[in-house]
């Protein structure tokens, strides 16, 4: 089953933002300066609540795709659930007033202060076997408990970007489910909730291959009743990338539950974690060329802005592609390379795709000192994902509109 819808992307998609609108922001608020667009926030989470599935069905949002205060407060109020992906998040969730039952805590380190989150009703998950023995040590703890297991496959858009098969250490290897079983049931424990996940930017014909290992998993663990896929399903950013049609997914999964279900007898519920997904089209990041310089006429001409990886880390890290702007009134264009303003040699927003070591010029209205530029698609995990206080630069401001 094909489980993409190409996607592409003008100024005009942008939810009636234009040049100007972006040219007067810029002016009036100062560079560099992330927009969030609280219409487009809105759009996707009600199209995911919105889903029709044949059970009970959870959708969270992964917090760490983008923890602006107002983000959180927007979610909570349309009935969204949460993914923490350390202690801090699941603080500053509760702090945000969103209920425990609502978090689901599962992170990489041991969590801190575990026994006032679950005291909080926070929905902890062990991902690995130090993890689940701290959990059944704690007082007061209950007496269902999540796992999150590598099921022994992943998918990213590259290897920074996959979180499973046996090159990840995400998650419990799943040779050692008997192990986790046998742990909790001597303290009279019931692992309750699979958690999987195989990677960020992931091919969306994965999900489907993942869902079926992970209800293979799930026969072999009595107590499970909810199985959380996870998230990282890809949006198109720029040029020919694909985008991940969530209602297909979501009918991929529910078809295979059912089945399961039919085979088993077993009624499972589904929960899943998008981040990107939701916020990732939802933000542009505007900033002011700085600097035009070049290296000769068999080198390159470089535009360099007042933003850089202290605000976007993701093309120096990833390769990852962003679409950029020039915001003039020019009818001329040149070839370029964007770089950002960090004495660093990977700050550049013009990376060869997918490969964060080799350079790819684009093709943008001819430039000049004290242009704007917008950087789109920087909804999730460009804020917060950032190399704040880098060169000491100041953090870039942030609005919703």
């Amino acid at each position: 089953m094909t489980i993409v819808a190409k996607m592409k992307k003008t100024t005009d998609d942008m939810n009636g933002w234009d040049a100007q609108l972006f040219r007067t922001l810029a002016a009036e608020r100062g560079t560099p300066l992330f927009v969030y667009s609280r219409a487009m926030l809105e759009e996707r989470a009600k199209k995911l609540l919105s889903f029709h599935m044949p059970c009970e069905f959870t959708p969270r949002y992964a917090m760490k795709a983008n923890n602006h205060p107002e983000v959180i407060r927007l979610f909570h109020e349309l009935g969204l659930h949460f993914d923490a992906s350390s202690s801090y998040e699941a603080f500053d969730l509760l702090d945000a007033g969103v209920p425990g039952e609502k978090i689901s805590l599962s992170s990489q380190q041991p969590a801190h202060r575990l026994k006032e989150l679950l005291a909080r009703g926070v929905q902890y998950v062990a991902t690995s076997l130090h993890q689940l023995q701290l959990f059944l040590e704690t007082n007061g703890r209950p007496n269902t408990v999540g796992l999150r297991v590598n099921p022994g496959l992943g998918a990213g858009h590259n290897n920074r970007l996959t979180t499973g098969g046996a090159n990840s250490s995400f998650g419990l290897w799943n040779a050692y489910v008997p192990q986790a079983l046998a742990l909790a049931a001597a303290q009279n424990v019931a692992i309750d909730r699979l958690h999987v996940h195989i990677g960020s930017g992931a091919d969306p014909n994965m999900w489907g291959k993942m869902m079926s290992t992970a209800l293979d998993i799930v026969e072999n663990m009595p107590d499970v009743v909810s199985v959380d896929m996870g998230g990282g399903y890809k949006i198109h950013r720029f040029g020919d990338e694909q985008e991940a049609d969530m209602a297909v997914i979501a009918g991929a999964f529910a078809q295979q539950r059912n089945d399961f279900a039919a085979k088993t007898g077993r009624e499972i519920s589904l929960e899943i974690e998008p981040g990107n997904w939701l916020v990732g089209h939802a933000g542009v990041l505007l900033a002011e060329i700085v600097d035009v310089v070049d290296t000769g006429k068999d080198g390159h001409a470089f535009l360099r802005l007042n933003t850089g990886m202290n605000d976007i880390a993701r093309p120096g890290m990833y390769g990852a592609q962003h679409r950029l702007e020039v915001l003039n009134d020019a009818t001329e264009s040149a070839e370029y390379i964007v770089v950002g303003h960090n004495c660093e040699t990977g700050d550049i927003f013009t990376p060869a795709p997918g490969d964060p070591e080799g350079l790819a010029s684009r093709t943008l209205k001819r430039a000049n000192i004290g242009d704007v530029m917008a950087i789109y698609d920087v909804g999730a995990y460009c804020r917060s994902m950032s190399h704040k206080g880098y060169n000491s630069f100041p953090n870039a401001a942030e609005i919703i509109i």
